[in-house]
Protein backbone atom coordinates (compact mmCIF):
# COMPACT_ATOMS: atom_id res chain seq x y z
CA UNK A 1 0.00 0.00 0.00
CA UNK A 2 1.32 3.82 -0.81
CA UNK A 3 1.36 6.19 1.59
CA UNK A 4 1.80 10.20 1.73
CA UNK A 5 3.93 11.79 4.50
CA UNK A 6 4.21 15.45 4.88
CA UNK A 7 6.56 17.38 6.84
CA UNK A 8 5.51 20.73 7.82
CA UNK A 9 7.64 23.52 9.73
CA UNK A 10 11.30 22.45 10.90
CA UNK A 11 10.85 18.63 10.07
CA UNK A 12 10.55 20.25 6.24
CA UNK A 13 13.96 22.22 6.33
CA UNK A 14 15.20 18.84 8.44
CA UNK A 15 14.40 16.09 5.96
CA UNK A 16 14.64 18.64 3.06
CA UNK A 17 11.32 17.15 1.83
CA UNK A 18 7.99 18.80 2.29
CA UNK A 19 6.15 15.61 1.25
CA UNK A 20 7.15 12.00 0.07
CA UNK A 21 5.29 8.40 -0.52
CA UNK A 22 6.29 5.50 1.43
CA UNK A 23 5.10 1.87 0.16
CA UNK A 24 3.78 -0.46 3.54
CA UNK A 25 2.66 -3.35 4.06
CA UNK A 26 -0.95 -4.37 5.27
CA UNK A 27 -1.26 -3.93 9.47
CA UNK A 28 1.13 -1.07 9.29
CA UNK A 29 1.07 1.26 12.03
CA UNK A 30 2.33 4.79 12.84
CA UNK A 31 5.06 2.91 14.89
CA UNK A 32 6.08 0.97 11.87
CA UNK A 33 5.88 3.82 9.76
CA UNK A 34 8.34 5.97 12.13
CA UNK A 35 10.71 3.30 12.12
CA UNK A 36 10.81 2.77 8.51
CA UNK A 37 11.18 6.96 7.54
CA UNK A 38 14.43 6.78 10.30
CA UNK A 39 15.71 4.16 7.70
CA UNK A 40 15.62 6.48 5.21
CA UNK A 41 16.49 10.09 7.09
CA UNK A 42 18.13 9.21 10.46
CA UNK A 43 18.14 12.88 11.73
CA UNK A 44 14.26 12.35 11.95
CA UNK A 45 15.26 10.01 15.03
CA UNK A 46 16.37 12.85 17.71
CA UNK A 47 13.16 15.21 15.99
CA UNK A 48 10.51 13.06 16.57
CA UNK A 49 11.31 10.28 19.12
CA UNK A 50 11.95 11.18 22.94
CA UNK A 51 15.15 8.62 23.40
CA UNK A 52 14.29 8.87 27.27
CA UNK A 53 11.37 6.99 27.38
CA UNK A 54 10.82 6.21 23.12
CA UNK A 55 8.04 8.08 22.82
CA UNK A 56 7.12 10.75 20.07
CA UNK A 57 7.95 14.19 22.00
CA UNK A 58 5.70 16.72 22.83
CA UNK A 59 6.02 19.33 20.54
CA UNK A 60 5.53 16.87 17.14
CA UNK A 61 2.05 16.35 16.43
CA UNK A 62 0.98 13.49 13.54
CA UNK A 63 -1.92 13.36 11.80
CA UNK A 64 -3.97 10.93 9.73
CA UNK A 65 -6.07 12.42 6.86
CA UNK A 66 -6.18 15.83 9.30
CA UNK A 67 -6.90 14.29 12.70
CA UNK A 68 -4.49 13.89 15.08
CA UNK A 69 -3.58 10.29 16.41
CA UNK A 70 -4.44 11.20 19.86
CA UNK A 71 -7.69 10.97 18.87
CA UNK A 72 -7.31 7.75 17.31
CA UNK A 73 -5.06 4.47 18.47
CA UNK A 74 -2.05 7.15 18.81
CA UNK A 75 1.11 4.91 17.70
CA UNK A 76 -0.44 2.07 17.37
CA UNK A 77 -3.27 3.39 14.70
CA UNK A 78 -3.26 1.35 11.39
CA UNK A 79 -2.47 2.72 8.32
CA UNK A 80 -4.81 1.99 5.27
CA UNK A 81 -3.88 2.56 1.22
CA UNK A 82 -4.10 6.48 0.38
CA UNK A 83 -3.51 7.55 3.90
CA UNK A 84 -1.56 11.36 4.15
CA UNK A 85 0.13 11.06 7.25
CA UNK A 86 1.61 14.53 8.18
CA UNK A 87 3.76 15.50 10.98
CA UNK A 88 4.25 18.77 11.64
CA UNK A 89 6.97 20.49 14.44
CA UNK A 90 5.35 22.93 16.43
CA UNK A 91 7.24 25.96 18.40
CA UNK A 92 6.21 26.66 21.76
CA UNK A 93 6.69 30.01 22.42
CA UNK A 94 5.02 33.07 25.27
Amino acid sequence: MTITIKFVGALRHITGKSQMTVECSTNFSIKDLIQKLILYIPTLETNIINPQDNVVKNNVLILINDREIGVLNGIDTLLVNGDEVVFISVVHGG
